[in-house]
């Protein structure tokens, strides 16, 4: 047996996994988009119809002030945990990280005890405010749940690209008399950047997709994944959902390839 043959059937098993696990399910719900009564325009229908247009740009702006507010809480956090050591810190971290342990229908419940009606926020807002702030059932209180599971994704990639920065480049502005806001502004910042598109890019597709959350809180919310479960189970459109998938994977595909052409391929998947 020679070491090309070898080679090549080795490969065999992965192929079968990608055929029977990505490419085969995906032609089919691709298929299944254009053979309603709509026909291939369901796929426009997604940008044409209203109702549909207007879900896409909600789950579209969700997904990117998600991305936004989770680049920027990470980093600040990333940079003081990555930089200083105190009694407590590995504790700390474990609990940043550790919403990624739940689903999403265990974050959608915690919001609902923080803002639901009967949470503790309007139990405090109360008596401070006169009335009580109930927000777990809006689109303001799924964003918090996605940012709760997006924080610890974007963190760790954030913690892991500042401890691989070199410490000379920023020794080196300071001794040409950089202050700290320049060093992080002109250093450490840009030195980042690959690791803000890598992290930013798994944030947005997580957020685009994300289901067990906006299911649990699904009163006033109109994102993507909720269209799609109510065509598929409470109208039994299953082309129009199908189409509806598709258009959605596309625009978290898309998002991941950019950031991996701009990032230098350091993009992972998103959980």
């Amino acid at each position: 047996m020679t070491h090309k043959f070898f080679t090549r059937l080795c490969l065999v098993p992965l192929i079968a996994v990608i055929a029977a696990f990505f490419v085969l399910p995906m032609l089919r719900v691709i298929v299944v988009g254009g053979s309603g009564d709509m026909g291939l325009h369901a796929y426009a229908a997604i940008i044409l119809e209203p109702r549909f247009r207007a879900t896409l740009i909600n789950t579209l702006v969700l997904a990117s002030v998600t991305t936004a507010l989770s680049l920027a809480i990470a980093t600040i956090a990333g940079l003081f945990l990555q930089r200083h050591r105190f009694p407590g810190r590995a504790l700390l971290v474990a609990m940043l990280t550790f919403p990624l342990a739940f689903p999403g229908v265990v974050v959608g419940f915690m919001i609902i005890l923080l803002a639901g009606r009967q949470g503790l926020i309007g139990a405090l807002s109360l008596p401070l405010a006169g009335e009580k702030w109930v927000f777990a059932y809006s689109m303001q209180g799924l964003l918090l749940g996605y940012l709760y599971f997006s924080i610890p994704r974007v963190i760790l990639t954030i913690m892991a690209a500042i401890e691989k920065l070199d410490p000379s480049l920023e020794e080196a502005a300071r001794a040409l008399g950089a202050g700290p806001w320049a060093v992080h502004r002109d250093v450490i910042l840009p030195a980042l950047m690959p690791a803000f598109i890598a992290s930013g890019a798994i944030a947005f597709a997580t957020a685009m997709g994300a289901f067990g959350t906006a299911f649990t809180l699904a009163t006033n919310i109109n994102v993507l994944p909720m269209l799609i479960y109510t065509e598929f189970t409470l109208s039994a459109n299953i082309a129009m959902a199908a189409a509806l998938s598709v258009g959605l994977g596309l625009v978290a595909w898309a998002a991941l390839a950019l950031a991996r052409a701009f990032s230098g391929g350091t993009v992972a998947a998103a959980g």
